[in-house]
């Protein structure tokens, strides 16, 4: 597989525009590689001292306001705690011809850590010379339609080393800067009196702090289940609340009998009181030292001033073409990364590189109109579907109930994938050895939450694909070195060892 370099010399673009990417995480990463294929100048903002997004750890923490709930944005971006590893394996990451294959000396395992997947994002940025076109520790304060006949974008950033404030014009924007940073709270009677310590995850980075306490954990997402495990090894119980006992009951069952005697699952909170007890909703109540709230974060772009044509309503960004382009201001804006439960960079990139070649004049959008009716019976569908307007950018909607009880998933996930790729710029379909890894996963995943990242077992199908995966993973990175210029094939073999 080959991998194409950039060089100025080799592209010939149809239209050459000076775009603004806003964010060096793996969308914004993503976004730069496929504009600087489409042969546009790029210019990549990053408030952070390092690419990588949310993948760069910051054990850092806001101690004033553990919750985030103050005004947005906050002070600390990162919400990566310590220990996390990944949910989805890694031979469904991976952007299309940089496959996330193991490496000699780092974490090889088919669920590696968070540190593992920021050297990948190194990695890429290295192999396809991005650095060059990222901005470090430059925060983007206002982004805002320049006034004149000709449509071009004021971007207002500083220099958070010089504190230097700068205005620059682009001909359009890519906003890429992630949705795991701002606290989605609940509203619970008595949160402002409760005399007990509450933090959000975002705040959560190792247990040690919670020794010995009694700690309530709102939330049974992924990082829930998480936190909840890795804080019941030294707090003296763990009370994991859960929106519907029913739901997680039986994929919780195997570490709640484990773990009895520390570990209990709750209905939800119905009320905190002053002098420390928390009220579930069926009566019970508990004394408890500390609670964590694992439920979720917020679209935020504070810094987006589009005079209400792009609004985020109880977490829905819109109106949004495919996720992607608010129909009165396309091309010149658009947002990678707002879907949830995707592949990921896999679908970033298909992204990036329909706005690259939108913008290039590659590819044509529908008239405002027809985009505007296109996100209105999306809109309508979801509606009457019965998913919440919170849930309008997750595109799985995956039967949990369904997965648990006969190992039978519908995917819409892969779905939607497909055909957006297909549609829009020509991407090659999800492998079906890789949506059976994905189910497989998450198989296991829901019936042995303790062990699913290190003990599994493939089909025939999936250990094929799998094998097929790491010499196509070899050879494209071979590639990368064959194709380099001479001066740098040095380095990048240095940045490229031996594949396992």
């Amino acid at each position: 597989m080959k991998i194409d370099m950039v060089c100025d010399d080799d592209i010939k673009p149809l239209q050459r525009q000076k775009v603004c990417v806003i964010g060096a995480g793996m969308a914004g990463l993503a976004s730069a590689r496929e504009l600087r294929r489409e042969g546009h100048d790029v210019t990549v903002l990053e408030q952070s001292g390092d690419v990588g997004g949310q993948w760069r750890y910051d054990p850092m923490t806001d101690g004033a306001d553990p919750l985030g709930a103050a005004a947005a944005p906050v002070k600390v971006h990162g919400s990566m705690y310590a220990s996390l590893r990944l949910i989805s394996a890694r031979e469904t990451m991976g952007f299309t011809d940089f496959q996330f294959a193991p490496k000699d000396g780092r974490d090889g395992r088919r669920f590696p850590g968070h540190r593992e997947v920021y050297l990948y994002l190194k990695d890429f940025c290295d192999a396809f010379g991005l650095m060059e076109f990222v901005r470090l520790n430059t925060s983007v304060v206002r982004v805002f339609l320049a006034p004149g006949p000709t449509r071009q974008w004021t971007v207002r950033s500083v220099d958070l080393g010089k504190s230097e404030e700068v205005e620059e014009a682009f001909d359009a924007v890519m906003v890429a800067n992630g949705h795991y940073s701002q606290p989605r709270l609940p509203s619970i009677e008595g949160m402002e009196v409760w005399r007990g310590r509450q933090m959000h995850s975002h705040s959560y980075r190792v247990p040690e702090p919670f020794r010995d306490e009694v700690v309530v954990v709102v939330g049974c997402g992924a990082s829930g289940k998480d936190i909840a495990m890795e804080v019941r090894r030294v707090a003296k119980e763990v009370h994991l609340v859960a929106k519907s006992m029913e739901e997680v009951a039986q994929e919780l069952a195997k570490v709640l009998s484990k773990y009895s005697a520390s570990l209990h699952l709750q209905p939800h909170v119905e009320r905190l009181c002053e002098d420390g007890r928390v009220v579930f909703g069926d009566g019970s109540t508990i004394l408890a030292d500390t609670i964590i709230y694992c439920t979720g974060f917020n679209y935020c772009f504070p810094f987006l001033d589009t005079e209400g044509a792009v609004t985020v309503d109880d977490n829905c960004v819109g109106p949004l073409f495919e996720h992607v382009f608010p129909p009165s201001l396309a091309p010149s804006l658009s947002f990678v990364g707002i879907p949830v439960k995707v592949f990921a960079p896999w679908f970033f990139e298909a992204q990036a590189k329909w706005v690259a070649q939108v913008l290039s004049g590659k590819r044509t959008l529908p008239p405002e109109v027809e985009m505007m009716r296109s996100v209105e019976e999306y809109y309508r569908a979801r509606e009457a579907a019965g998913a919440p307007k919170n849930y309008t950018h997750d595109v799985s909607l995956f039967d949990t109930t369904a997965l648990t009880t006969t190992h039978n998933l519908h995917d819409n996930r892969t779905l939607f994938m497909d055909e957006f790729g297909s549609k829009y710029c020509d991407f090659p379909g999800v492998e079906k050895w890789r949506y059976e890894l994905l189910v497989s996963s998450l198989v296991n995943m829901f019936d042995n939450l303790e062990t699913f990242r290190d003990e599994y077992q493939d089909s025939d199908s999936i250990r094929k694909g799998v094998e097929e995966w790491h010499l196509s993973a070899q050879q494209a990175q071979a590639a990368v070195v064959a194709v380099a210029p001479a001066a740098t094939k040095e380095q990048l073999l240095g940045l490229l060892e031996k594949v396992e």
